[in-house]
């Protein structure tokens, strides 16, 4: 088996530095230019290799959702959304 050309810490770098594009190939675009770069196959392979953990997520969530009035609502799909819901305060 071939060793991972992308790590979890790579991926969370080019979330933290993404602004408009968070796709697996731009992923790849990122990446610095040096030999066996990963390409964007290697993030998809990345992310399907990890499971899901659903206790981490609300762990991070968990301070910021008011238990009594409020929602987490999470999407994971990729198509624009020029008329998004707007958060209630």
């Amino acid at each position: 088996m071939n060793h991972s050309r992308c790590s979890d810490l790579d991926y969370i770098n080019f979330l933290l530095a993404a602004q408009k594009a968070f796709t697996c190939t731009e992923a790849a675009r990122c990446q610095p230019d040096k030999p066996l770069s990963p390409a964007h196959d290697a993030f998809t392979r990345l992310l399907k290799r990890q499971l899901p953990d659903t206790g981490a997520l609300w762990r991070e969530a968990e301070v910021v959702v008011d238990k009594e009035r409020g929602l987490l609502v999470l999407d994971d799909t990729t198509l624009d959304k020029p008329h998004a819901i707007r958060l209630l305060t």
